[in-house]
Formats: C-alpha cells, structure tokens, sequence
C-alpha cells in the first residue's frame, strides 16, 4: 500500500495504491490526516486509480477523510475508482455524499 500526496494552490491530490484493507486503513488514515493538515487544502482529489482491493475500510477511510475536508471548510472528489472499489462504495451509499469521477 502507498499513498503519494502531491499539492499546489491549497489542493491536495492523494494517489492509494495497492489494498484498502484493515490491515492497512489506519496507516491511510493517519497519513491523509498528516497530509491534510500540513496542506490546509480548499480542495482535496483522492486518486484510486492504483487501488487493487479494498472492503468495508476503504468506506471508513473515504469518509473520514470527507469529514476531515468539510470541518476545514473544503471540498473532496473521488476519482478513478476501480469498478470493485466503486461497487463497494455504492453498497454504501457514499456516492450520494461524495462526488465520485
């Protein structure tokens, strides 16, 4: 699993690569959370264009990491979500919360 960050202009790219599971969740978690806040960025695209796998974490992630944006008073898009990852985020309903492209 990696997470690569990249931003300019107070927006943040994160690029997930490799399983979103729960053995790796957390790990995410804490560096989006570090990312976020070393960037303070208006406008966050998470890139799932690398992820390979991921279940039920991979929901608790997304959304903690749209939570985090909005109490910053920023936006979050998903982008190039492999179909199983879209599929299981459409079980979930985060596609009605999040913009997903």
């Amino acid at each position: 699993m990696a997470l690569t960050c990249m931003g300019e202009d107070r927006c943040l790219t994160a690029a997930v690569s490799g399983e979103l599971d729960h053995h790796r969740a957390r790990e995410v978690m804490e560096e989006l959370d570090r990312q976020i806040d070393a960037a303070l960025p208006r406008q966050l695209t998470l890139d799932l264009s690398g992820l390979t796998f991921t279940d039920s974490s991979g929901i608790a992630v997304v959304l903690r990491t749209f939570r985090r944006m909005r109490q910053l008073g920023g936006s979050m898009v998903v982008v190039h979500a492999p179909e199983q990852a879209r599929r299981v985020f459409q079980a979930a309903g985060l596609e009605k919360l999040i913009p997903f492209q």
